[in-house]
């Protein structure tokens, strides 16, 4: 690896390096709204919360969390679609130097079970329709609090009577399960937490899952240090600050949805429009009244806006960035996504961009002034790529196959006690720094832009 790589040349105004700053994420968050305090940190459909009223509900609920026994290295586990809940309970189990593991709200009974057995975890938090699910799992160490949030606490009146009508009268009732605690009665008893944040920048705050294809799912271990860096590079790569607002419709338990829909704009003191439900029709009309100015998703979710009939003429002026991952983005998409915004008063260009949750998620993407078909652009500022051999560390010739390694300051902590695991994949080269293995195979051309 040279001493400066040759992606650098393209990054244009971004900046080649970033100065991160020795905080927790509660910390790095709490900095953001001594800054910007009464600017909209989230919003969720058709509720908002200023930086400084956010602050309030997380040390709220860091102090509820703390007087039903969480303390500084405990996990916590979140099972909840992207809310105001489950991002404040994020950074309340942050304030206090515990792990949130978060994971899929449709998880089913014998998959709660593995990640409650996997993560130790005693309390959760859940959404009410999900309860019983939750309830059913049978972990060798039970449960003792669950926290049962609602969609509609979050809700104007007139959608709060909206949601009844639709689906809340659907929901079971709550059986006398004495480890019940109201998210709604938690986050109003308790005062602010006032005791000094717990943890440092290195330490563990967040477990996330792998997608489990070759078996159980496995914990990934993320630290704050890891969370801001991504934050701040993806922050950087989109050009997103205190103005902008970044679509989150990725789910909050895909390292996507947390590290960039909410995290990375909240690290720039921007805002988050939380949607709990992945939907096309929900994005344009979001698109449409809040005029997001980031869109990250998947191929087939820009696909479906192309077709939706609200959006032809619609102001897309809005759009600044956007980004596609996960998949292999068709060039049919990306020319009718272009060709729909530009009819609608936009220039941005849909681009695409490489991540895994071993390193939070997206750790490079295509430039927004350089485009490469079928590449997936070049690694955010202090991160490293490169192809080895398969099977080795030796670096493969330019344009040859193998696989594609990644190191930098995102990279994981490694795999939840499982020390065989993460030494396969973590692996120190012969230029002394530690790569991530990521067992996907791609190639670099001479400018180092990667083609997976």
């Amino acid at each position: 690896m040279t001493a400066s790589p040759p992606w650098l040349r393209y990054y244009g105004g971004v900046p080649h390096s970033i100065d991160y700053p020795d905080l927790t994420l509660y910390e790095a968050l709490a900095a953001s709204a001594r800054r910007v305090p009464d600017s909209v940190a989230w919003e969720f459909l058709g509720t908002r919360s200023t930086y400084r009223d956010f602050l309030d509900a997380v040390d709220r609920f860091a102090s509820a969390l703390a007087g039903e026994g969480l303390r500084a290295g405990d996990r916590i586990l979140v099972s909840m679609p992207t809310t105001p809940q489950a991002v404040i309970a994020f950074y309340a189990a942050n304030r206090l130097g515990a792990q949130a593991a978060l994971i899929h709200p449709l998880s089913t009974a014998p998959e709660i079970t593995h990640f409650l057995d996997a993560t130790g975890a005693r309390i959760a938090l859940v959404l009410d329709a999900f309860y019983g699910t939750l309830a059913a799992a049978t972990p060798a160490k039970a449960l003792e609090k669950i926290v049962v949030a609602r969609i509609p606490e979050y809700l104007p009146p007139l959608k709060r009577l909206g949601f009844w009508a639709t689906k809340g009268r659907r929901i079971a009732p709550l059986p006398a399960d004495p480890r019940i605690r109201a998210w709604a009665k938690l986050i109003a008893s308790f005062p602010p937490a006032t005791q000094a944040p717990a943890g440092k920048t290195n330490d563990p705050a967040a477990i996330l899952f792998s997608g489990g294809t070759t078996g159980l799912p496995k914990g990934i271990v993320l630290s704050n240090r890891n969370f801001i860096a991504q934050g701040k590079q993806a922050a950087s790569w989109c050009g997103l600050g205190e103005r902008d607002a970044i679509l989150a419709i990725l789910p909050i338990f895909h390292g996507f949805g947390l590290g960039v829909c909410v995290n990375a704009a909240f690290m720039g003191g921007g805002k988050s429009i939380l949607v709990p439900q992945f939907s096309a029709e929900v994005v344009a009309k979001v698109l449409r009244k809040d005029r997001p100015n980031v869109l990250v998703g998947v191929p087939t979710l820009f696909e479906a806006l192309t077709r939706d009939a609200s959006l032809a003429g619609a102001d897309l002026s809005c759009l600044t960035a956007c980004f596609c991952g996960a998949d292999t983005l068709p060039r049919a998409v990306k020319e009718r996504f272009e060709a729909m915004v530009a009819a609608g008063g936009g220039k941005v260009k849909l681009l695409e961009g490489y991540g895994l949750t071993e390193a939070v998620t997206g750790i490079m993407a295509t430039p927004l002034t350089e485009y490469r078909e079928g590449s997936v652009g070049i690694p955010f500022p202090d991160m490293f790529a490169k192809i080895v051999k398969p099977g080795g560390t030796e670096e493969a010739p330019v344009g040859e196959e193998g696989e594609i390694c990644i190191a930098g300051p995102a990279v994981m902590l490694g795999y939840l006690d499982d020390p065989q695991a993460t030494a396969q994949t973590l692996r120190v080269h012969g230029d002394g720094r530690e790569w991530l293995h990521t067992g996907d195979l791609g190639r670099m051309d001479a400018d180092g832009f990667t083609y997976f």
